[in-house]
């Protein structure tokens, strides 16, 4: 089922459906039976995927040669904490991945308060 899954996806893509192929690809399905069930981040997400649910319901029955599968969309919003950053929160990452900006910064007289 996996595999079909992926494959679906993948046409996708090749069609020019991003958004859609993204959201099959942000985590696996799992089976139980023949209840597919996937979680998705949002009610958003949600409902992009359920608009295009058809499409992958044929795919999966005609290839898994089995037309009682549904799927079942769940959504899991685990709250994240965002906080954010100042100049120097971002300054101090940039420099953490590149120490050159270090460099960039003194050869050039930048300064993060003006």
């Amino acid at each position: 089922m996996l595999v079909q899954w992926n494959k679906y996806a993948q046409r996708l893509g090749d069609k020019g459906h991003k958004i859609m192929q993204s959201l099959l690809l942000i985590n696996d399905p799992t089976l139980s039976g023949t209840i597919i069930t996937f979680e998705l981040p949002n009610e958003g997400s949600k409902l992009d995927f359920e608009g295009q649910i058809h499409g992958l319901l044929g795919h999966l029955k005609g290839h898994l040669h089995n037309h009682d599968i549904t799927i079942e969309v769940n959504v899991n919003e685990t709250i994240e904490i965002k906080r954010s950053l100042n100049d120097q929160d971002r300054y101090n990452r940039l420099l953490e991945i590149n120490p050159n900006i270090d460099l960039l910064r003194t050869t050039f007289g930048l300064d993060l308060t003006s």
